[in-house]
């Protein structure tokens, strides 16, 4: 019985699963699932998906009814002046379903194509390994050690008195079985940051930096699959650049003017004082609606980027959200300077649906 019910539950997971990748740009493009997480899970409405449930059959079919009556009384409900007519067809059925980030990830690498990111340097983060290096009691016949069971049994024979030198033969009882036991070691892994850089001036509105927070999400989803743990940086900038709480981040408007170069460089101050390349996986993310002050600071952050962001970040990503009031120059002068340099990958991302299209294109080089 057990064995059916987890064969069901595995055949349910199945089509859960099957049912978010095949709507899993809709599912990208919404803001309502990032609403719905949780600590380790995801709540997603499914639909279409058949709920086992009673159903009644049509009145002309008649049926098996308890009660006062004689035996072959024909069954039929009474009829009220008035009353509307019951419906014969099935009714739509949304399920919201729980699935952990994990296998959010897992989906989101396998439609997307996202190839495993192969990290570098080792600190801080630290994964969880099991040594064996004693011996107990109880445990699975898998571990159990032969040797130490068999000088167990042989101890308690000579003890006993029952050991013939003659014809020695050990058998083994339950109380003279040993298992390998484990201990959790803490091993230092691969870790990285994710330095977040937006544009918040004026021209940037509610609807770009709706944009901005659910492609975060999924970068995070993806990374924090690829590592055993991640910090978060966000830095926002008009005119100048500042550090701010996650928060802050994604609700923060202002109104000033756009100079891009204040966010490259408190994100270069940042990883100098406190993520050396050498033991970070360093992804700086900038997104913008393209439009930066004349004045020389275009090239200011190429050079920024060419001197210090880039050797040093496993990959620079642009997203360039497109806006009304934006001009758009910024990725074009940024492609026209990096033009051969894989590791800067810029996407343009023109409403919701293109950020489908962008997380491939940011997280499709595998750096």
């Amino acid at each position: 019985m057990i064995a059916k019910i987890e064969k069901d539950l595995s055949r349910f997971q199945q089509i859960v699963k099957g049912r978010i990748r095949k709507d899993l740009r809709k599912y990208i493009s919404k803001g309502e699932l990032i609403g719905k997480r949780g600590k380790h899970m995801v709540s997603i409405p499914i639909p279409q998906i058949e709920i086992p449930r009673f159903r009644f059959g049509r009145k002309e079919m008649g049926g098996v009814g308890q009660g006062e009556g004689e035996e072959g009384t024909p069954l039929a409900p009474g009829e009220e002046e008035g009353a509307a007519e019951a419906g014969d067809q099935p009714g739509s059925h949304i399920l919201e379903v729980e699935v952990t980030l994990e296998e959010l990830a897992q989906i989101l690498g396998e439609e997307l194509e996202l190839p495993r990111i192969e990290p570098r340097g080792k600190k801080n983060i630290q994964s969880a390994k099991a040594n064996y290096t004693g011996i107990r009691r109880v445990g699975p016949e898998s571990l159990r050690h032969f040797k130490r069971t068999y000088k167990e049994a042989l101890k308690r024979q000579v003890i006993s008195g029952t050991y013939n030198i003659k014809k020695p033969i050990i058998i083994p009882i339950n109380e003279d079985r040993r298992y390998r036991s484990w201990k959790v070691t803490k091993n230092p892994v691969s870790n990285a940051v994710i330095l977040y850089m937006m544009d918040v001036s004026g021209s940037m509105g509610d609807e770009q930096k709706e944009i901005v927070r659910i492609e975060t999400f999924w970068i995070d989803t993806w990374l924090r699959s690829q590592y055993e743990g991640i910090e978060n940086r966000y830095i926002v900038h008009d005119a100048a650049a500042r550090e701010v709480d996650r928060e802050t981040f994604f609700h923060l408007r202002e109104a000033g003017g756009t100079v891009i170069s204040s966010a490259y460089k408190l994100c270069a101050q940042i990883i100098e004082k406190e993520y050396p390349a050498s033991e970070w996986n360093i992804y700086p993310f900038h997104f913008s609606d393209g439009d930066n002050w004349t004045g020389g600071d275009t090239e200011l952050c190429m050079k920024l980027l060419a001197d210090v962001l880039v050797p040093q970040a496993n990959m620079f990503c642009y997203g360039q959200v497109e806006s009304r009031y934006g001009s758009g120059k910024f990725i074009k002068d940024l492609e026209a300077h990096f033009t051969d340099e894989e590791k800067v990958v810029t996407s343009n991302i023109k409403d919701r649906d293109g950020i489908y299209d962008s997380i491939k294109d940011f997280l499709g080089k595998g750096k």
